[in-house]
């Protein structure tokens, strides 16, 4: 055959395989909705109908990805891989790889793995609420079986340990020995930053009550009205309520939800700010591979860098909370010193131990995300049953942040990922802490006027610099080479450090 036919065989090849590609990924945007939908608004009584519906989604989207054609697409197109462009290498190389993912999982496995996350999540919700964690350990050991099953699958395939074979799911290229130097390393300074930290607020102004009820309607509307200081497109995404603020859908369907607290604005206010950060990440890939998987999110750890680089690094700064005040006095009817920018600040800035983990500070959220990965490697290895997670939980609470919960709500079952399946995950939120803080220091050297910007409410020169630097990559190179090209540094801690010092010890 010439050099010019195996071209033609190599380019037939691989346009198949962008068909094929083209239609699972709107295949997974319709689940992304079915589970948007289930998290929002479907009544209890329809879960097992939804688990059969999504766990036949999954297993067409499994047998589509893994019939025995695609392999022989994929080495045909990488036999001349080098009569493509740049941007196509890379899809064909992330083709390569979400292939090698599913064909590792035995198809059996996917539908019941879909059936079961399914039904220990809406268990997880009912369990949670009346806190019964009793009813919701044996469904979630069957879970974790599963899980454990699959991790074996992928670790066989790849050569890795299980927790590494799901942790590549979530943040390719990661291995949790990298994450242990970076984990170790923060326990390192932590602790006594934090002590620092709280004992110079203890010898500060006093925090001055700002007075409720904040009536949810107005709450709603001043997200609604925040989400498009920060860019968010209506005409492409929704706000709603859910147990526990996320965002799905696809990025010209954007679903974001939160929670409200007549008591406290606060918390719902910056759980929208976080989602708009992940939701401007998806609306900000590269259009042209919209439907192709180099046109995806980068893993978890770029995903979470976003929003929370919208969260805390933009939304928290001085700059923005003087724009907001005025605002919020408005909106909420308040007066005097409490409604002052600086009073305000100190809410959004309080550092101390606490329970639950999305209601954390910035400087004691790592101590919740560590506890929560060495428990669900415990998990992963065989090491920790889910009848003994709370007596686990409790004590790695005690030793990191000094507090025990007082009931499994507010410990060991205030999170969703465990029970829907989402093992390996954790990690990834203090990846994303880390790299915001090098992204948003990169950003401010690279854009001077970035934070006299915010302070106007103009998020313009972040996002545009974001959308150079991170959206526009969309999945072509590793998390870690995205970090590297867009601040000059492999992921650290220092960043991060020096973050934490600037704003709580030398403001």
């Amino acid at each position: 055959m010439s050099a010019k036919a195996e071209d033609r065989n190599s380019t037939s090849a691989y346009a198949a395989l962008k068909d094929r590609f083209h239609r699972l990924s709107a295949l997974g945007g319709a689940q992304a909705v079915l589970h948007w939908d289930r998290a929002t608004m479907m009544p209890e009584g329809g879960a097992s109908a939804r688990a059969e519906q999504q766990a036949t989604l999954s297993l067409i989207a499994h047998q589509t990805l893994t019939a025995p054609e695609v392999a022989d697409l994929i080495a045909s197109a990488e036999a001349t891989a080098t009569a493509l462009g740049d941007w196509d290498r890379a899809n064909l190389a992330e083709m390569r790889r979400l292939h090698a993912h599913a064909t590792a999982t035995p198809t059996d496995l996917v539908g019941r793995l879909s059936r079961q996350k399914s039904k220990t999540e809406m268990l997880w919700r009912s369990a949670r609420a009346a806190n019964d964690y009793a009813r919701l350990a044996p469904e979630l050991d069957r879970l974790i079986g599963l899980i454990r099953e699959q991790a074996a699958a992928k670790a066989d395939a790849f050569g890795l340990s299980h927790y590494d074979a799901l942790l590549d799911g979530y943040d390719p290229n990661r291995r949790s020995a990298d994450i242990d130097v970076l984990f170790a390393d923060l326990e390192s300074f932590l602790p006594d930053l934090l002590q620092r930290v709280m004992d110079r607020q203890k010898a500060g102004p006093a925090r001055l009550p700002i007075d409720g009820p904040f009536p949810i309607a107005t709450q709603e509307a001043l997200g609604r009205e925040v989400m498009a200081v920060l860019g968010f497109d209506f005409a492409h995404g929704r706000l709603d309520v859910s147990h526990h603020p996320f965002t799905g859908g696809v990025p010209d369907d954007s679903r974001i939800t939160t929670r409200y607290d007549e008591r406290d604005f606060t918390e719902s206010l910056m759980a929208v700010i976080h989602e708009t950060g992940h939701s401007l990440y998806e609306r900000g890939l590269p259009e042209e591979w919209r439907y192709q998987p180099v046109g995806r999110s980068r893993g978890m750890t770029i995903h979470e860098s976003q929003s929370l680089l919208f969260e805390m690094q933009a939304g928290r700064s001085g700059a923005f909370i003087a724009y907001l005040t005025p605002r919020l006095r408005a909106v909420f009817g308040g007066e005097g010193p409490a409604w002052s920018a600086e009073n305000i600040l100190s809410y959004y800035r309080k550092v101390g131990p606490s329970l639950i983990r999305v209601q954390a500070d910035e400087v004691t959220y790592p101590l919740h995300v560590i506890l929560r990965y060495r428990l669900e490697r415990a998990m992963i290895a065989g090491d920790l049953h889910a009848r003994d997670l709370p007596a686990a939980w409790n004590e790695g609470m005690k030793k990191s942040l000094g507090i025990v919960p007082p009931d499994d709500a507010s410990g060991c079952m205030q999170d969703i990922h465990w029970p829907s399946g989402s093992f390996g995950y954790f990690p990834t939120y203090t990846l994303g802490a880390l790299a915001a803080a090098q992204l948003f220091q990169a950003a401010k050297k690279a854009r001077p006027g970035l934070e006299e910007a915010l302070g106007q409410g103009d998020f313009s020169p972040l996002i545009q610099w974001v959308r150079e630097n991170v959206h526009s990559r969309g999945s072509r190179q590793t998390p870690d080479e995205i970090i590297v090209a867009a601040t000059g540094a492999p992921l650290g801690t220092a960043a991060f450090r020096r973050h934490i010092e600037a704003r709580y010890l030398d403001a």
